[in-house]
């Protein structure tokens, strides 16, 4: 069980990661849902969901 989840966190990771690179070309593809558009918050809004999920696909590894 702790694989599946540790694989859904390493999806997730690799998604957020893609979607920052993304938005750092273009940051109106992926903030969309924002009133504001800037290479800034794509940093804060993907950069910490990337670092968040490598974390705990980290942990998981540990654990199980």
């Amino acid at each position: 069980m702790l694989e599946v989840l540790q694989l859904i966190a390493q999806g997730l990771a690799l998604g957020s990661c893609v979607l920052l690179i993304l938005g750092l070309i273009r940051p109106v593809l992926v903030l969309w849902f924002l009133d504001r558009f800037n290479r800034l918050k794509v940093i804060q809004v993907y950069g910490i969901a990337t670092l968040i999920f490598f974390w705990l696909s980290f942990v998981l590894g540990m654990i199980g």
